[in-house]
This record gives C-alpha cells, structure tokens and sequence, in this order.
C-alpha cells in the first residue's frame, strides 16, 4: 500500500470554520494573507480557493454581498468581468496552463458553496492534469503548497497590475 501525504488537509479537517462571508471586506478579522486574499480593488477582489480544483483555482467576486448578477451595477459587473479576464492573464503568465475553467455557480442545487456572495472561479488546466485519483477516489491531487502558490501569484496582483494591462 502507497501513502498519500497531504498535510495541509489537517488544517481544514480541524480548524474552526470562519464565521460570515469570507467574500466580504473585514474578512473575519484574518489578513489578507490569511485568507489568501491576492487582490482589492475598488469593486472587486480576487482569492485563492481554499480547497482547490487544481492549483492557481481562483475566486473572483464583487465586494457587494449579493447572490445575483442582477444586483450588480454595470460598473460593478464590468469591474468583475475585467478583474477574470486580468486573473486569467496572471495565471497564463506565472503557470503555464493549457486551457482554463471559468464559471460561476448560482445557487446551492447548481453548487453553489457560498450561495450568498456570487463569484466566479478559474481554474488553470494542464494536458494530463487529471489522474486515476479523481476518478476513483473523487480525490483530487493538488501538487503545489497554497503557501507557495500565494507567494508566487501576489506579485502579480498589485493594484498597478490591473491598472497597467487594461
């Protein structure tokens, strides 16, 4: 029998679950780096998912608390359109990826984990990136640290960032 390490699951597996939205601007009191947060922007942010698809699986929301695309004003949709677009860009550049998954879930039936905060998530793809265990196990391999896939992707999440490629 082979043993599958994955140490940084204990966390999740014991750790408090932070109480209200980890979308919203006061973030339960833990820095930013805490949350993984990478980027503020004036109507947008940008984070690193948690528990991960595949590593660089990002989080893109509004700062508005809301669960629908239709409660966003036109700045603030087009602000978190151009914030996936730039976030896609910023993968493409430190990771390499093949391809991307870009979506949205609205809703619990459609997957939705935190219903009450609409966001998108990206998810960089490599040829070959999924494995036996997925298929199996319904257990994903996730190769990368977050720690270390936080520290690499923040560089390119300053606010000039945004700014210098739109």
């Amino acid at each position: 029998m082979r043993n599958l390490w994955a140490p940084w699951r204990m966390d999740y597996i014991l750790g408090d679950r932070p109480y209200g939205c980890i979308f919203c601007p006061e973030g339960n009191g833990e820095s930013d780096e805490q949350r993984l947060l990478l980027y503020r922007g004036d109507r947008s942010m940008v984070i690193m998912n948690r528990f991960p698809y595949n590593n660089g699986h990002l989080l893109v929301a509004p700062w508005k608390h809301t669960p629908s695309l239709d409660d966003l004003e036109d700045e603030e949709l087009f602000d978190l359109v151009r914030t996936v677009r730039w976030s896609v860009a910023v993968l493409r550049q430190t990771m390499s990826p093949d391809a991307f998954n870009v979506g949205l879930n609205l809703g619990t039936v459609a997957g939705a984990g935190v219903e009450g905060h609409v966001h998108f998530h990206i998810v960089p793809r490599w040829n070959g990136d999924t494995s036996f265990m997925t298929v199996l196990s319904e257990v994903r391999v996730v190769p990368e640290h977050l720690q270390r896939t936080y520290e690499k992707l923040l560089p390119y999440f300053e606010k000039e960032k945004l700014n210098e490629t739109s």
